[in-house]
């Protein structure tokens, strides 16, 4: 049997057409995975938890002075403040089972980037996001999103049966998992966009929300979407 690893690490390599080079890590506990804390600096003003907080949050400044997704992103928001989406990067994506290597345009690379850090940082509606984290897939399509989230939420069902809970089999509450993202994305994307300087941060948001709005559509329509890799005519 494999050891859980200590800790899990993914990182991305990012080589521009002029050759400049550029890496950010993002390190998880392998038993919780839960974001591990970088070095301890003062996080920013638009951290603050009342500063654009999501309409749904439930936390409280007092218990909370700073939205735990925006203290983390705001170092990889401050990494790449500078560039533009539209500029193409080599990513090369290393984790301990595999590399995976692309060229795309900028955004694509922090879209990754921005994902696991918010799927891991101890918001209350991202934490149904933790075990795609743990399996992280860079570059995923659409589709491959789709099956990835619902083949996931499915196998949490089998083990909340096997426990003697009643399982979600209709994925009634993933579609609300994803409407409640769809909004945690908003309050994030109206946070970053006053301290960006160029795109990137903005549209690799964007690319977030975007798949959590096709989510949830996919919900609503019974993965109509999916459903002809099961049943092929011949």
């Amino acid at each position: 049997m494999n050891r859980v690893p200590a800790t899990i690490t993914v990182a991305y390599d990012f080589t521009f057409p002029d050759g400049t080079e550029t890496s950010y890590a993002v390190e998880l506990d392998g038993t919780t995975l839960a974001l591990l804390p970088g070095r301890a600096e003062a996080p920013p003003d638009w951290t603050r938890l009342e500063h654009h907080q999501c309409s749904h949050c439930p936390l409280s400044a007092a218990s909370h002075p700073h939205c735990p997704v925006a203290v983390n992103l705001a170092p990889v928001v401050e990494f790449f403040k500078d560039k533009a989406s539209f500029q193409e990067a080599t990513v090369r994506v290393r984790t301990a089972e595999r590399t995976y290597l692309r060229t795309v345009p900028l955004q694509q690379g922090i879209f990754g980037i921005f994902g696991l850090i918010m799927a891991t940082s101890a918001c209350p509606y991202m934490d149904f996001l933790k075990p795609m984290a743990r399996f992280h897939l860079p570059f995923s399509t659409v589709e491959e999103t789709i099956v990835r989230s619902v083949s996931m939420y499915l196998l949490r069902q089998y083990f909340v049966a096997k426990h003697g809970g009643q399982p979600d089999l209709e994925l009634e509450l993933l579609e609300a998992h994803y409407d409640n993202l769809r909004k945690v994305n908003d309050g994030i994307f109206q946070r970053i966009k006053a301290v960006a300087e160029k795109d990137a941060d903005l549209n690799a948001l964007i690319v977030l929300h975007s798949f959590g709005s096709i989510m949830t559509m996919a919900m609503s329509r019974d993965l109509s979407r999916i459903e002809p890799l099961f049943f092929r005519a011949g």
